[in-house]
């Protein structure tokens, strides 16, 4: 079996790292070619016949080449302050692409506005026109959201102040969590390091660390209640300009997703969670206390945790990826052949994981901390899941390949499903399925769970930001109040600092960052029951349905390729059902053992 490096290779990008020649004159082409498109834009008016398109066309066209290029100088400043949170010159890439970025969204601004100007029969016109149809939803899209903006001066103002303001304190939260560490046993972690001895198998050890954990985020809570106090400041004022009255409309905007779908989801979840009640109940018994705590749910059921070093967990994931989909299969082998991964366990590195995308080069890098838990490898399969999301939209039209979040993890959850359910039942050995079984039904409860507490307390931290600063101690009450609500108070003791060590809530692209994870999840699943019944005969399928999810909405992708009604709560509980067998058969598989013990 070939060997996988743990590191990444990005000098098939761009070579010489942060200080990289190649990627200063990259960024300099980019920003002549930024600089061109604003001379065409502020050339042309807004046509006013059929005939007058050509102009309009020509600025499409070169949008969708400037947004191909900046997304790959962007992928590579993320990679660059990923790796190495200490590399200065990598933020100041980051702070770049912030000020590039901005530059293209007052182009785009002006751009939309123009669209929005154009009458409608010569609009329906264009997007008739060859080399516009392809993008035609995008750019209907685009027009119908530029209603319900600010006119081009005052959205221009918002982008620009933007760089310094709303993405500063972004960058500002990285700052501080790139010079944290947690000092355990004498040793000197970072805090990613720090956060996979939180699921360790010994209780006594996620104990110590739990304490650990909340000592290092808690004497930066103050800072961070800046951080998060700004962002969210930022947000509500601009909403309050645009005339926006609830924080949810650009998040559910940019998920292309109706209020009245996220709100059949959520009601779908509450009818099953007292199932899951159960389910903690019983690994109390195993872990052996009365009550779990935050730290003991995602712990292994024992402390002999199962390990696989990354190259048997490389080989695992693409042999069980081959029996849904070759092709899958293939591009992940060639993922860990040209070392598009960054799973090496040291200090220095960025929390979490995450997969990026260059779309010019048309390659994907992931970048995660690979320390040998079944764990890692569900996060490893999930990365891979979105790099193969985007590697079969490659040869489509650039801003075809604008999908959300949600649809994004759709892709990724499907991949970690194969997985876990492969790991499960590769075995026939009881105890070994039956920690196996509980580690795929506790990454149910996070989607259920976890994720819900994020998006209560997310919801009633906006809905308290409107009228003030919300205080450290606030936010920590409401962290624990959502995660007590979310839990149906079935845990011992909360995360209070959750808000803080949770990226999710700081980044500044996507607001609410967490209901789409349980979206994708459950029409993951709805993908996942006709995987296994049709086989590799459904790669294609998937295929198309992928291809799909950067030009539809999320209601018209589950009818065209489901027939499934989103708004509706029978899809939802109908994936529900299939993790509620996870459940019955842990309860049911924990009661033989236990017998088998004399527990």
């Amino acid at each position: 079996m070939k060997e996988y490096k743990l590191t990444w290779d990005l000098d098939s990008i761009f070579s010489g790292g942060s200080h990289s020649k190649e990627l200063e004159e990259y960024v300099k082409d980019l920003n002549e070619r930024i600089e061109n498109l604003q001379e065409r834009v502020s050339r042309f008016s807004y046509p006013k016949s059929p005939e007058q398109t050509k102009d309009l066309k020509e600025v499409i066209n070169h949008s969708q080449d400037v947004v191909k290029r900046l997304g790959e100088f962007g992928a590579f400043a993320s990679c660059l302050s990923a790796q190495n949170v200490g590399d200065k010159q990598a933020q100041k890439w980051v702070t770049r692409r912030s000020e590039m970025t901005a530059r293209y969204k007052n182009i785009q601004t002006e751009i939309d506005q123009k669209l929005l100007k154009t009458e409608e029969n010569i609009w329906k016109t264009l997007l008739n026109e060859p080399n516009i149809s392809e993008v035609a939803f995008v750019l209907d899209e685009r027009r119908e959201k530029a209603k319900e903006k600010l006119s081009l001066e005052q959205e221009s103002m918002i982008n620009n102040l933007a760089v310094d303001g709303y993405h500063g304190w972004g960058q500002m939260y990285d700052a501080i969590v790139g010079r944290m560490s947690v000092h355990y046993n004498g040793e000197e972690m970072s805090v990613g390091q720090a956060s996979n001895k939180l699921n360790d198998g010994d209780r006594e050890v996620r104990k110590e660390m739990f304490e650990k954990w909340q000592e290092a985020w808690g004497s930066q809570t103050d800072l961070f209640t800046e951080t998060l106090n700004h962002l969210a400041g930022f947000r509500l004022q601009t909403y309050k300009h645009r005339g926006w009255e609830s924080p949810l409309k650009e998040p559910l905007d940019y998920n292309r997703m109706s209020e009245k779908t996220l709100q059949a989801m959520w009601t779908a979840i509450n009818k099953y969670k007292s199932d899951y009640l159960e389910f903690f109940k019983e690994k109390a018994k195993w872990i052996g206390v009365e009550k779990l705590s935050f730290f003991d749910i995602h712990a292994p059921i024992a402390k002999s945790e199962e390990m696989m070093d990354y190259q048997t967990g490389a080989q695992f994931i693409i042999d069980h990826f081959r029996s849904f989909s070759p092709k899958l299969a293939d591009f992940t082998k060639l993922a860990f052949e040209k070392s598009w991964i960054e799973a090496e366990d040291r200090p220095g590195k960025r929390p979490g994981g995450f997969c990026t995308s260059f779309p010019h080069s048309k390659e994907t890098r992931i970048f995660m901390t690979y320390s040998g838990t079944l764990s890692n490898v569900a996060t490893l399969a999930h990365e891979l899941g979105h790099a193969y999301h985007q590697h079969v939209m490659n040869d489509m039209a650039i801003f075809n390949q604008g999908y959300a979040m949600n649809v994004a993890e759709t892709a990724s959850t499907f991949a970690e499903t194969i997985v876990s359910d492969a790991a499960v039942k590769s075995t026939s050995n009881d105890k070994e399925r039956f920690v196996l079984l509980e580690d795929k039904v506790q990454r149910s409860v996070s989607f259920f769970m976890n994720i819900h507490a994020r998006f209560l307390f997310e919801t009633r931290f906006y809905e308290e930001r409107k009228e003030g600063a919300v205080s450290t101690e606030r936010l920590n009450e409401l962290m624990i109040e959502a995660q007590d609500e979310a839990y149906r108070g079935a845990l011992e003791e909360y995360d209070p600092t959750f808000w803080a060590s949770k990226l999710h809530f700081h980044i500044t692209g996507v607001p609410f960052y967490n209901f789409p994870y349980t979206f994708g999840y459950l029409f993951s699943l709805g993908l996942y029951a006709i995987a296994v019944k049709e086989g590799t005969a459904f790669e294609d399928s998937y295929i198309s349905l992928l291809q799909d999810t950067g030009r539809m909405t999320v209601e018209e992708l589950a009818d065209k390729h489901l027939g499934a009604d989103l708004t509706q709560t029978e899809f939802w509980e109908e994936a529900l059902k299939l993790c509620i067998k996870d459940v019955e058969e842990f309860m049911e598989l924990s009661e033989k053992l236990r017998s088998e013990e004399g527990l």
